[in-house]
């Protein structure tokens, strides 16, 4: 059995609250750079090199890449061999969103009531998942979520006969739908089986996957390849403006699910594909 102190989970998710709207990740900034070589649009090109111009002056004046900070949401992967000591996990969590938006500046976007609509006026609460897995580690995923992308979302439950086409013409719908309202290139995540909230959540967890690392499962490498190929076939662009730069990558995930059903999420990002992880 291994104790960990609360505190040390607030200064991880503080320290990680900033840096991810900070500090574009590394495989995105390779992916938009290889794009650009690809970009048959000069308008698209233009963007592309624009949109890394902003990585850079974000990282050098330490400043969000975007004004929307998104909402915080959490994975959490914790050893069963872990007792968290001097408090409540999910209270530690929060305090550290509470602490990273407002030491590090980061707008706050979240209400505490969906109709109400008043500020909490810290970013909190967070979306939390948390799995028990073996071991005595725990690994923390962070993700501020913008809604401009959450916003061009969607679920629907296919039938079995449908398939493999059937989901696939439904997430080249959905980004199709989406245009250049989540400010693309953009980064899609796919989640298949389950039940319909397990479908999106994996779609969520699906948007972490680093860009260019493919599923392990070969069936489904294929169908992640078919997306990426018809999603940058529709001319959206980079910014909407036209181009065969729509996605950047298209990750899929599946879970067992019913014999009656096939569950599809869709969660698109966009090319601010933000999100960061520590082991503690």
């Amino acid at each position: 059995m291994r104790d960990i102190d609360v505190k040390v989970i607030t200064q991880a998710v503080k320290k990680m609250c900033i840096s991810a709207n900070i500090n574009l990740g590394e495989d995105v900034v390779k992916c938009i750079n290889e794009r650009i070589k690809d970009e048959s649009s000069p308008t698209g090109r233009d963007i592309l090199e624009i949109m890394l111009q902003n990585v850079d002056i974000a990282k050098s004046e330490q400043t969000p890449l975007c004004q929307d900070t998104g909402m915080a949401v959490i994975f959490m992967e914790v050893g069963q061999d872990v007792h968290f000591t001097g408090g409540n996990i999910v209270d530690a969590v929060n305090e550290g969103v509470r602490q990273g938006y407002s030491e590090g500046y980061l707008r706050k976007s979240v209400v505490s009531d969906p109709l109400i609509r008043e500020n909490t006026g810290d970013n909190t609460p967070a979306v939390i998942y948390t799995d028990i897995v073996p071991g005595e580690n725990v690994k923390i995923v962070f993700a501020p979520k913008g809604f401009g992308s959450e916003n061009m979302s969607r679920t629907k439950m296919l039938k079995p006969s449908d398939g493999v086409q059937g989901v696939i013409d439904f997430v080249v719908e959905t980004v199709s739908i989406a245009g250049p309202n989540p400010c693309p290139p953009v980064v899609v995540g796919v989640g298949i089986g389950g039940t319909i909230d397990k479908a999106a959540q994996i779609a969520k967890k699906a948007l972490t996957r680093e860009i260019g690392k493919n599923s392990e499962k070969e069936h489904i490498i294929k169908i992640e390849q078919e997306l990426l190929e018809r999603i940058n076939e529709l001319g959206i662009g980079p910014q909407g403006l036209g181009g065969n730069t729509t996605a950047l990558a298209v990750n899929v995930e599946v879970y067992p699910t019913h014999i009656a059903g096939l569950p599809v999420a869709v969660n698109i990002n966009c090319h601010v594909a933000r999100h960061e992880e520590i082991t503690i």
